[in-house]
């Protein structure tokens, strides 16, 4: 049990929406290095053992967009050397490694966000706003990983009837994967079907129809939101003052180290680690109570 996602789905949307809209943003290097470092632990928290095997595609995918600007953009003071009459700059070449940091940096997020903030969270927040919407929304995001998990399921099912699409020659192959699909779009049409029956047995889409929720708002979850305001006001108390701006063009901006920018950097690291800290003085809880038993 991760103990942030025992908060209010509320509080849950409320951290991440903050996070990830700032993660968008902000571009100067200490903010992006924090940024990167807490959705790096927060991801390897959460996942565990499945850690590694779940996050090496965002290495090639990372130097694959940091390489990519200082081929398209000249811009910038310092030429290290020129490919075909054009100048490979420092400035380009740290622009495209801020670009790939802050986006894997979102994939991160977005992926803790998908662990703590399931379907019937998300469903509890926004039905009664848009049932519709959020209906859609949560299914939608379903959809994906549920259409990957049958795939593996055919897949393995007709490895043993001798039709694996690994093997043989290509036009085997391809008539194993064209059974394979046959069979998933046939199971996801029952699958809408199944779904559409059950909806309507529990009266989705009547008037005055209630639903049962097991989300109650605690004192804790009002602190937490008070405290995510709080920090939430200093950091864009100190975006308007022009603590997060950075340039790097046509050169760098100096990174300051005084008291009041460190201040800025230390609030803005606070919220990033809260789920952090929550979740490891949970662990720490946890096995304490385990081992007085």
């Amino acid at each position: 049990m991760k103990a942030f996602e025992s908060y209010h789905p509320s509080v849950i949307f409320y951290y991440f929406v903050v996070v990830i809209c700032m993660t968008m943003f902000f571009m100067h290097p200490v903010y992006l290095v924090c940024t990167f470092l807490a959705a790096l632990c927060l991801r390897a928290l959460w996942f565990k053992g499945h850690f590694l095997r779940s996050s090496w595609y965002f290495i090639p995918l990372f130097f694959a967009m940091a390489i990519v600007n200082p081929l398209i953009s000249h811009n910038g003071q310092l030429v290290i050397l020129y490919v075909n009459n054009n100048p490979i700059t420092i400035e380009a070449i740290a622009y495209g490694i801020a670009i790939a940091l802050m986006i894997v940096a979102v994939l991160f997020w977005f992926s803790c966000y998908n662990e703590a903030m399931t379907s019937d969270k998300f469903l509890y927040l926004f039905a009664k706003i848009s049932p519709v919407f959020a209906l859609t929304i949560s299914i939608t995001m379903r959809l994906i990983p549920r259409f990957k998990h049958q795939l593996r399921v055919i897949a393995q099912a007709q490895k043993t009837i001798g039709m694996d699409y690994t093997v043989g020659t290509p036009w085997h192959r391809v008539k194993v994967v064209i059974r394979i699909l046959s069979i998933l779009v046939t199971w996801a049409l029952e699958n809408s079907i199944e779904t559409a029956d059950s909806m309507k047995a529990r009266g989705y889409g009547l008037k005055n129809r209630t639903t049962f929720s097991i989300f109650i708002l605690e004192k804790r979850d009002l602190f937490m939101i008070g405290w995510l305001t709080i920090l939430l006001i200093i950091c864009v108390y100190g975006v308007l003052r022009g603590y997060t701006m950075f340039y790097y063009y046509p050169t760098f901006t100096e990174i300051s180290w005084s008291a009041d920018y460190i201040f800025f950097y230390s609030v803005y690291a606070i919220l990033l680690s809260i789920p952090i800290v929550t979740n490891v003085k949970g662990d720490i809880k946890w096995h304490y109570l385990q081992s007085r038993i």
